[in-house]
């Protein structure tokens, strides 16, 4: 078993703790080594059987970006760039997953956490959304026959003052989500 070295643990905290929606960003474009980076993260994100079942659609094109925005109500945010977390249907199949295998949600799940925390480690503002048209979605990014789209991971530069995160009542402890069991 590797240890991490505690500066190391403490930084992956640091980052898990300051991670935040990002719902206002600048029209400052993101390099694709930036876009790179956070794609080869997610590439380490776990997969049901390490079988990467998930597909990663990128666009820095702001005309597919406007498009990509008409066709998804909870794309609130107008960012530089989106990846859209897919699910390669023919592929699962092939292993053996039926269309509604849970596994294959919690990848998407682990896939979108993975790119919002590589995001923001390297600067970026970043927020998922699962407010949009499939159909659309898969037609606006040209998708293959059988990828579905699950969610969008929308990425830009944070813009200075932008509105607080919002909150949904009092914050949270672990203890308040927490039941242990004897």
């Amino acid at each position: 078993m590797t240890t991490t070295r505690p500066e190391t643990a403490e930084a992956v905290l640091a980052a898990i703790r300051s991670r935040r929606v990002v719902r206002a960003m600048t029209d400052e474009p993101v390099s694709r080594e930036a876009l790179e980076t956070v794609l080869d993260a997610g590439r380490w994100a776990p997969t049901a059987g390490n079988r990467h079942l998930q597909r990663f659609v990128v666009t820095d094109d702001p005309a597919t970006l406007r498009v990509l925005r008409m066709v998804s109500p909870g794309m609130i945010q107008r960012p530089a760039a989106a990846i859209t977390i897919c699910t390669d249907r023919p592929r699962a199949a092939a292993f053996g997953f039926p269309p509604d295998a849970p596994g294959l949600h919690v990848d998407v799940g682990t896939a979108a956490a993975t790119l919002l925390l590589a995001a923001h480690a390297i600067g970026l503002g970043a927020g998922p959304v699962t407010s949009f048209s499939r159909a659309a979605v898969a037609v606006v990014l040209r998708l293959p026959e059988g990828w579905v789209p699950e969610l969008v991971v929308c990425l830009g530069h944070p813009a200075p003052g932008a509105p607080a995160p919002m909150r949904g009542g009092p914050r949270l402890t672990w203890r308040d989500l927490t039941t242990w069991m004897p």
